[in-house]
């Protein structure tokens, strides 16, 4: 393996990644609304809830965290929360009721209407994430996604949906992460926190 080679093509991979999801029209478009709803949302004093399972786990949990703690610079907190934090409830649900169960019992014991939820999978069909997202709209939350590709599952579900063009897990995780900093730095700024 030339390591020199494989430095430059994974770059240059993430890079041409970047360059279609800032030319695709309709992801602007998504990434606008989402922001417009969660600053309504906040300022009705709602909360924004992230989930998604391994890589989008931490991705959920780092987002909710730049909202609750901060995100650029010192400023009042906006109520973020992680739904795959909690072992002991996690487990449980897991345990009682099954894995694919484990989002949206904390959806339905956790969130309000008015709240926003922000389900995170590269596939579009992880079974958990749907779930929860199909509880959200029926509380009256709005339910939202990051995907890729078309969309999986989260396809006529999830509204606002943004979809990174990439077929590649890993270019899909590193633009999620970008995209949802983007979405922090964004929100704080619309509220007038910053």
């Amino acid at each position: 393996m030339d390591v020199e080679k494989f430095f430059d093509q994974e770059i240059d991979e993430h890079l041409d990644v970047a360059v279609l999801t800032r030319s695709s029209s309709n992801l602007r478009k998504q990434f606008v609304q989402l922001v417009k709803l969660s600053k309504d949302s906040v300022k009705r004093g709602n909360k924004i809830v992230f989930f998604g399972n391994g890589g989008s786990a931490a991705d959920a949990q780092h987002l909710a965290t730049e909202l609750a703690c901060r995100y650029s610079q010192d400023r009042k907190p906006i109520a973020g929360l992680a739904l795959t934090t909690d072992t002991s409830l996690l487990t449980a649900i897991g345990n009682d009721y099954g894995f694919k169960h484990n989002f949206e019992r904390q959806v339905l014991a956790l969130c309000r209407k008015g709240d926003v939820a922000i389900g995170i999978t590269t596939s579009g069909k992880s079974e958990n994430v749907i779930l929860a997202l199909r509880a959200a709209k029926k509380i009256g939350m709005t339910a939202a996604a990051f995907g890729a590709g078309n969309g999986g599952n989260l396809k006529g579900l999830a509204k606002p949906l943004l979809l990174v063009p990439s077929k590649i897990t890993a270019r899909i995780q590193e633009t999620h992460i970008m995209l949802g900093q983007m979405f922090c730095s964004a929100l704080e700024q619309e509220l007038n926190l910053v």
